[in-house]
């Protein structure tokens, strides 16, 4: 029925073959871990090894993944507790607000009060008087002047408004960033809204992760590690914050120069 024989004594390993085939299972675990599983996983490298397999680097990409994410969790905790600051502050806000339009009524029925007595009183006492030559030439010269100054208003309001139709940015932004340093440039957007952007970093290529953030949802649109610039458009999956989170990964210092425009209602640095 069983067609496999049984060892005899003289064929099992004895006690020594096994202690020693124990012993080399821990040196090559010991060795597999130092040369592979702790630079692929955590960046540990005492002897070198990994650097030359490319592992490494692998490490050094998690943990970097693994830092950015746990900053990314701390800045949407702040930016939910300062989503509730705000809202209790406009609660606050307009209940203040029909004490006082009561108020400034209240004020308005007594100055009207008041200034109806006095204003009768002139009219009584003052008698008419025809305007002199002096007098009707001030007023033209008066309202001269006042004519210049509209023209005037207008032309910059023009000016004003044709360059603003030239320039596609609405608000931009330069900042510097130290070797290691991080920041964060969000967006405030109603759900649907397209925003542009585009950015630059001067000083050599920078880690970034584009998402948002805000009444309890969060997404992540793209992330790019040693990437010199990038531009293009951002809906927003959500009402919300919707931006970018840099970080400066070289030796040396970063300038980034960040341009926005579009459907948005503010820039504001989140970090």
């Amino acid at each position: 029925m069983y067609n496999t024989d049984l060892p005899t004594r003289a064929e099992l390993p004895s006690t020594g073959k096994l202690l020693r085939s124990t012993l080399m299972a821990a040196v090559i675990a010991v060795a597999l871990l130092i040369t592979v599983v702790l630079p692929a996983e955590y960046a540990i490298d005492p002897t070198g090894a990994g650097r030359l397999l490319g592992l490494t680097e692998m490490g050094e990409i998690k943990t970097q993944l693994a830092e950015e994410a746990e900053l990314d969790q701390a800045n949407d905790q702040s930016s939910a507790q300062q989503a509730s600051q705000l809202t209790a502050s406009l609660e606050t806000a307009s209940d203040r607000q029909p004490e006082a339009a009561s108020d400034a009524d209240a004020q308005t029925s007594t100055s009207d009060a008041e200034m109806a007595p006095q204003t009768a009183n002139s009219a009584s006492a003052s008698d008419p008087v025809e305007p002199s030559p002096a007098d009707s030439e001030r007023v033209m010269t008066d309202a001269s002047v006042a004519l210049a100054e509209a023209l005037a208003t207008e032309e910059a309001t023009s000016l004003t408004a044709q360059a603003e139709e030239a320039s596609p940015w609405s608000d931009e932004v330069s900042f510097t960033l130290t070797p290691g340093e991080g920041t964060e440039y969000k967006l405030t957007m109603q759900e649907g809204a397209v925003a542009t952007f585009a950015w630059a970093s001067d000083g050599g290529p920078v880690n970034f992760d584009t998402h948002g953030d805000g009444n309890g949802n969060s997404i992540s649109y793209e992330k790019g590690r040693g990437v010199p610039e990038d531009e293009g458009e951002l809906e927003a999956a959500f009402t919300g914050n919707h931006g970018w989170f840099f970080r400066n990964r070289n030796d040396n210092d970063v300038t980034i120069d960040l341009r926005v425009g579009g459907d948005y209602g503010e820039l504001v640095k989140a970090l």
